[in-house]
């Protein structure tokens, strides 16, 4: 017999879905077969697999050693001693923690989520870090693997929202969803920008060039953006925003201010050459300058009460002062 107990970051998931994860080469059939027959058992009564895991839940597994790895199969992280071997070349602040979720400060140059087999993530330094602090074990990542919950293009530093267990997940996943949470990033476009104002439009993009394209017209395979931006201070030939995603698509403040003739610093795909150009030569200025600073929780239930209603910042990064401070000179 094999018994699991069910731990706090394994919570909230149902009996079936967890069951995959923990015997991943058993069928789905072959499962809830050995449910009926109650050859897999939870806290010793018969399940059917709907039912919602809870800490501390036992589920009990009536089957031949043999069978019982023919179906675990090959466990898929990191080998024993192999976790903290990991080579991340970026330093990857913590801007808080607790026990469900994890806010991380994403530099730029590091990818979120891997794009080829061989990439290292931020995803990567989330597992290994864990592994290191003690926080997971090799056999938690059997049945959840803590992951990113929203992504940040390559180039984009700031805050990356993490979940570290089960309920994590499912909150984090349900707010970004609802857009009950309110994300702002500090940025630099070109020309002088002066009050707050809201756009609109419509945003296609092409999957094979991974650029999109924004239209005041809307269209069949085009998704409605709305952006607000506020100046937060004038800067010779460029301006200092704070934007807020209203709503939130692939590369939508890049594209949508790039639209109104007020492109990114830093930014080739979408910007001015000649003007990036510039701010190359000058202060070695080699990617968009968008950073993820502000994130705002709404109110939220009693388990996540440290975090209700919570504002998190993640400073900027050195070249946006170094900037403002030569211009100043």
């Amino acid at each position: 017999m094999y018994q699991r107990k069910i731990t706090e970051r394994e919570a909230g998931q149902r009996l079936d879905k967890y069951l995959h994860k923990l015997l991943p080469e058993a069928g789905s059939s072959f499962l809830y077969k050995m449910l009926r027959k109650k050859n897999i058992v939870l806290n010793d009564k018969k399940a059917d697999g709907s039912e919602k895991l809870v800490c501390e839940d036992i589920i009990s597994i009536y089957f031949s050693e043999e069978t019982l790895q023919k179906f675990m199969g090959q466990m898929p992280m990191s080998a024993p001693n192999q976790k903290n071997k990991v080579s991340i070349p970026f330093k990857v602040p913590i801007l808080y923690e607790n026990e469900y979720l994890l806010l991380a400060d994403k530099p730029a140059g590091l990818l979120t989520q891997k794009a080829k087999p061989q990439d290292v993530s931020l995803n990567e330094w989330l597992t290994a870090y864990l592994l290191g602090q003690g926080k997971v074990t090799e056999e938690d990542l059997r049945t959840f693997r803590p992951s990113v919950c929203n992504r940040l293009d390559r180039n984009t530093s700031g805050i990356v929202l993490c979940a570290k267990t089960i309920q994590g997940a499912q909150m984090l996943g349900e707010l970004l969803k609802s857009r009950n949470l309110h994300k702002y990033y500090r940025l630099y476009v070109k020309g002088n920008l002066s009050g707050e104002k809201v756009i609109d439009g419509y945003l296609t993009k092409n999957e094979k060039t991974n650029k999109v394209q924004i239209s005041d017209k809307p269209s069949s395979d085009a998704s409605y953006i709305k952006t607000r931006y506020i100046p937060i201070q004038q800067e010779s030939d460029k301006t200092l925003l704070e934007v807020e995603l209203i709503t939130g698509k692939s590369h939508q403040i890049r594209a949508h201010l790039a639209s109104t003739g007020h492109p990114l610093l830093g930014d080739y795909k979408y910007g001015d050459v000649s003007w990036n150009d510039k701010y190359k030569r000058r202060y070695h200025v080699t990617h968009q300058l968008l950073h993820a600073y502000r994130v705002v929780f709404p109110e939220l239930p009693d388990v996540f009460a440290d975090i209700s209603g919570k504002t998190f910042e993640a400073p900027l990064p050195e070249i946006f002062s170094h900037i403002a401070e030569k211009d100043r000179n």
